[in-house]
């Protein structure tokens, strides 16, 4: 990134998470359209982590790359469920180290356990530091795309990611509602006639919401 960062076509920024569970910013799917709709052809949106919780990119991308690296064996085990569902492709990175014949094996194992798939999700070896790979890698992405474009994929992702999208835009107002209300002194009053057994939670919640 640091030899393409001034690139003219080039537009890289870090988005904290601001404690948003996932391992996306909430602002990843407004950047990523504004990006689009200023006619940037590819956007590249990179997470960290392994796990249930840090794969929410794949609601958030047409394809979905899993990078690992030679000796992560041990954990695939813990973090397959997850992986195996969200991934349209992985990476071996480092390929020039030892284990990294053993990652590729582990994950064609489990591939192959696995539900059959109209795509099966292909495993590419990369040298990230040479550069070796990468063009094999770009040519996964390019057969994915054109395999979501004649299936309808494609159009399918992207009407799941809206309908996503709006439910958690549609959430985050309403943690903003629910915080002003338990400030306000409606909220306090309430919370005195259950604490004074004059209601009970469930009479006092429906008071509040009914005069919201």
């Amino acid at each position: 990134m640091q030899q393409h960062a001034t690139d003219p076509s080039v537009f890289i920024r870090s988005m904290a998470t601001r404690g948003h569970l996932g391992g996306l910013a909430l602002a990843v799917p407004d950047a990523v359209r504004l990006l689009g709709a200023v006619g940037f052809p590819v956007v590249v949106v990179e997470t960290v982590g392994v796990g249930q919780v840090e794969v929410e990119v794949a609601a958030a991308s047409d394809t979905t790359v899993v990078v690992v690296t030679p000796g992560w064996g041990d954990s695939l085990q813990a973090a397959k469920a997850g992986l195996l569902e969200v991934a349209d492709l992985f990476v071996v990175n480092k390929a020039d180290r030892p284990g990294a014949a053993e990652a590729a094996r582990d994950l064609r194992q489990m591939l192959a356990l696995g539900p059959a798939k109209a795509w099966m999700p292909p495993i590419v070896e990369t040298v990230a530091a040479t550069g070796t790979g990468v063009d094999e890698l770009w040519g996964a992405i390019a057969r994915h795309r054109a395999h979501l474009i004649d299936s309808g994929g494609l159009e399918r992702r992207r009407a799941e990611r809206t309908a996503a999208e709006l439910r958690k835009v549609v959430a985050a107002g309403f943690d903003r509602r629910l915080a002003e209300l338990t400030a306000s002194p409606r909220y306090a009053a309430a919370l005195g006639d259950v604490v004074a057994g004059r209601c009970d939670p469930y009479e006092a919640a429906d008071r509040l919401l009914g005069e919201g």
